[in-house]
């Protein structure tokens, strides 16, 4: 996939909304790797833009933007001259959103709405990639409501306006281990207190790495015929399970595990596919996608464009149909996660 990732790059300007965050500065070391011909960073703060770069210091097609996704002519500029957009960009903190919901709707709903305007509006652009999230499925939270929006005006943005010069595709994430807003650092800030706070010790989770989500967008990429949603078929781990392994893994005295109780707009269990998109739902060996908003299931365009694809026997699939990963396995995650990058 790497050669025909590079080739598809190859003389292209990709921008990356987001781009100092944890997935999107993932996204832009990757992409500066396969050598595009610029990679434009958005983002509203100057000083993770210093950071990133500091990183990529002999990275001469970097160029940073900084600016807001609510500001829609500066999001038109940033577009200027752009072959590919990933966007990353994202109120993603779900308490937080809770308590400030107006805040949530401006970046996720209207500030993706701003960037669809500026992408249709572009003569250069032909692919748009945005990154959703699995709160997004049944959401029960502020945050993972405006994220399904997101996810519906990309889709319809494809079938809706007809431009079939320009391919409008979403990926589905699970929770990011080693991001920022993961759960790993908070339990190991919070080990140092000699306790590990969980909410529920029956909550599960589906969990992937950075380079996990970095692989799935570039996938995508490359599989997107638009209108279509890509999920990578992650393994379901137990919150609780998480913590023993974090402590067996890093503690170096005795630490307690203790329920705290469910937040509000949380859930026990989440779901990566509802019963009524498994309907037009494909699966392969790693991935499963989820075919354009007309909702249509047409065999020919299966074998066309999916040719390793088969239609997703399952009824939905949730953290109670996935497979679950033993306390061994979960250990060994952990050692994937050390092994990688550390990112802004």
């Amino acid at each position: 996939m790497n050669t025909k990732f590079r080739e598809f790059l190859k003389n292209k300007k990709v921008l990356v909304t987001g781009g100092t965050g944890s997935i999107g500065s993932a996204l832009v070391r990757s992409l500066v790797e396969h050598e595009p011909l610029e990679v434009r960073i958005l983002s509203r703060d100057p000083l993770k833009q210093v950071a990133l770069q500091n990183t990529l210091p002999h990275s001469s097609i970097l160029r940073p933007v900084v600016g807001d996704m609510r500001d829609q002519e500066r999001l038109a500029s940033a577009c200027e001259d752009i072959d590919i957009v990933f966007h990353a960009a994202a109120f993603k903190y779900v308490p937080q959103g809770e308590s400030n919901p107006f805040e949530v709707i401006q970046t996720n709903i209207v500030g993706t709405q701003n960037l669809l305007s500026a992408v249709s509006k572009s003569p250069t652009i032909s692919h748009f990639l945005m990154i959703s999230t699995d709160k997004a499925v049944q959401p029960a939270s502020v945050m993972g409501a405006s994220k399904l929006l997101a996810e519906r005006l990309v889709r319809s943005t494809h079938s809706g306006r007809g431009s079939k010069q320009k391919v409008f595709s979403v990926v589905r994430f699970g929770n990011v281990l080693g991001s920022s807003g993961s759960v790993l650092p908070l339990f190991r800030e919070q080990m140092k207190r000699g306790e590990i706070l969980v909410t529920h010790p029956e909550m599960t989770r589906f969990f992937m790495t950075i380079q996990d989500a970095v692989d799935l967008v570039f996938q995508a990429t490359l599989l997107a015929r638009g209108g279509d949603l890509f999920v990578h078929k992650m393994p379901v781990v137990s919150i609780k399970e998480l913590a023993e392994a974090c402590i067996k893994k890093y503690a170096d005295r005795p630490v307690e595990i203790r329920s705290v109780g469910v937040r509000p707009g949380e859930k026990l269990h989440e779901f990566l596919i509802t019963p009524e998109e498994a309907l037009t739902t494909l699966e392969t060996d790693n991935l499963f996608i989820i075919l354009g908003a007309s909702g249509e299931y047409n065999q020919a365009l299966q074998e066309h464009w999916y040719p390793s694809a088969v239609p997703l026997k399952t009824e939905g699939y949730s953290t109670k149909l996935g497979r679950r990963l033993s306390s061994q396995e979960i250990l060994g995650l952990l050692e994937r996660v050390e092994s990688q990058t550390p990112y802004v």
